[in-house]
């Protein structure tokens, strides 16, 4: 009898890495870059009491959709972007600057 490990069943064939077209970069792997969070989030203001800084630092949703990010190239220019990602299928729809203010796709299918 063999001893072949039973899969997980999160367990996909083949997962394929995102590729990240960077503005400055140009096309590159998953692995250069770090998300760093959900764009749209404002942080409290100076005067804001210690239970809004506790939501904001360790409160987060998990969309199911379209979401705006912040991706970081820590393996390339450094730079911040914006991306507008699926979080379901991982499909990129906008990547830009920290300035830009995309719009997210009306949701459903991507």
């Amino acid at each position: 009898m063999s001893a072949v490990p039973a899969l997980s069943p999160t367990h996909t064939e083949k997962r394929a890495m995102l590729r990240i077209r960077c503005p400055w970069c140009g096309e590159r792997d998953e692995t250069e870059f770090r998300y760093r969070g959900d764009a749209r989030r404002e942080r409290p203001s100076a005067a804001a009491d210690l239970a809004q800084f506790n939501t904001f630092v360790y409160e987060r949703a998990n969309p199911l959709g379209w979401h705006l990010e912040w991706w970081l190239h820590v393996g390339g220019c450094r730079k911040l972007l914006k991306i507008v990602r699926h979080t379901l299928t991982h499909e990129i729809r906008f990547i830009g600057s920290p300035a830009d203010r995309p719009e997210l796709p009306a949701e459903g299918p991507p």
